[in-house]
């Protein structure tokens, strides 16, 4: 792993999210000043520690709060999807295929490559959920542990120990989860305990169990639908609030609070939000949470990429201004009010739902910074922007405005 250069210690006419113009000072690796941009004066010259960024917006950090860093394929030649005809069917298939690009392409390495894309792009913060099953054990885990270590100066990594095969459907895997949490994993995942474990109250013991005995926190996949998936949040819901558990429990997915209406979707929101549950979505079609309404009934939502790449799905790029694209599309987010909460998707909303300390743009914090292409969030989650800077702790992960990339 090499080191990364200082970042600048000047950031010199910089569009803030406020819309505000200012200036920045970066010291040991934190927002050391923040200083209104002086009205009317002249460009500032270039020169060594310092970024012109010439009214380009400044965000904090992007976050990917849903990602499988052992899943994807890059790194590794193309591989054609295979399509499949149920969840049972694609986890096989799954199976099957990621030791035949195991054998070629180690999981640490591609793991690797997908962070240090997301680098790129602005992400500083991702949240991993790393296979843990029978067939597996924990080699995943251990791959993406030495991954998050090659590319620590870079992008911060939470993992999450997810059981893709089910949590009792499959004998030993609450033992194996157990150990993840021992061996680094900092989250213990779930997967539809009704849908695929067919035991809502037997999954969620183990997985409040374990949570409860190792601190840990808690993100649980939920695919199924309808009344189904809203009995299961409120269960989810219920023993968050009974544990105090509160802030520390996220639903990926939750497709069922996007097939809900009138007092059903009111009714488990307001359980949601009431308990601390936070809700992921990556924007899917059809079956896409009402984002705006969770956010007004107060759940807090936040997005992910998900796969990306691999073999549930040929695309993805790591992008998370893109994901907000997505989402904004899908539900139909349009105002400049809107597309400022499609942002905060992966900006704000996502760092509270990782329990990011420190995060945002103000004097004191660290300076996990990147500058967009864009005068405005609003433009910046509509127009696809170019990365110009990327800074992680003060230290530069990408500087464009200076020529050099890392």
């Amino acid at each position: 792993m090499t080191a990364l250069p200082p970042g600048p210690h000047l950031l010199l006419d910089a569009t803030l999210p406020d819309g505000s113009r200012a200036d920045l000072r970066i010291a040991d690796g934190r927002i050391a000043q923040i200083a209104p941009a002086p009205a009317g004066r002249e460009r500032p010259e270039p020169g060594p520690g310092r970024a012109v960024l010439d009214g380009a917006l400044l965000l904090p950090a992007l976050v990917d709060g849903h990602a499988h860093l052992d899943k994807t394929f890059l790194g590794a030649p193309w591989q054609p999807h295979r399509a499949t005809g149920g969840l049972r069917e694609q986890i096989a298939s799954e199976r099957t295929l990621r030791r035949e690009v195991a054998a070629h392409t180690p999981v640490a390495d591609r793991a690797e490559a997908l962070a240090r894309r997301m680098a790129a792009l602005g992400t500083g913060f991702v949240r991993s959920h790393v296979d843990v099953d029978p067939d597996t054990g924990l080699d995943h885990l251990h791959a993406v542990l030495e991954a998050r270590e090659r590319v620590r100066e870079l992008i911060d990594v939470q993992l999450v120990a997810f059981p893709q095969s089910g949590v009792v459907a499959e004998p030993g895997v609450a033992d194996l989860l157990d150990a993840a949490l021992r061996e680094g994993a900092e989250l213990i995942g779930g997967l539809d305990p009704f849908g695929f474990d067919n035991d809502v109250d037997g999954q969620l013991d183990v997985i409040f169990g374990l949570a409860e005995r190792h601190g840990a926190g808690i993100d649980i996949h939920l695919h199924d639908g309808g009344e189904v998936g809203a009995v299961q949040l409120r269960a989810i819901a219920e023993r968050t609030a009974a544990l105090g558990l509160g802030g520390k429990v996220a639903v990926s997915h939750a497709y069922c609070l996007g097939q809900l209406a009138g007092t059903e979707l009111t009714r488990t929101a307001s359980a949601l939000a009431s308990a601390g549950v936070a809700v992921m979505t990556n924007g899917p079609a059809r079956t896409m949470p009402p984002v705006k309404l969770l956010h007004e009934l107060g759940v807090l939502v936040f997005a992910g990429s998900d796969n990306i790449r691999d073999a549930w799905w040929p695309y993805g790029t790591g992008d998370m201004l893109e994901r907000t694209t997505v989402i904004g599309l899908q539900g139909e987010l349009m105002t400049d009010q809107e597309l400022l909460l499609a942002a905060e998707l992966a900006t704000g909303h996502a760092a509270r739902a990782l329990g990011v300390e420190e995060y945002g743009i103000a004097v004191g914090r660290p300076a996990n910074l990147v500058a967009v292409a864009a005068g405005s969030v609003p433009e910046a989650v509509a127009a696809h922007p170019e990365r110009l800077l990327v800074l992680h702790r003060g230290r530069t992960v990408l500087d464009r405005v200076n020529g050099l990339a890392q």
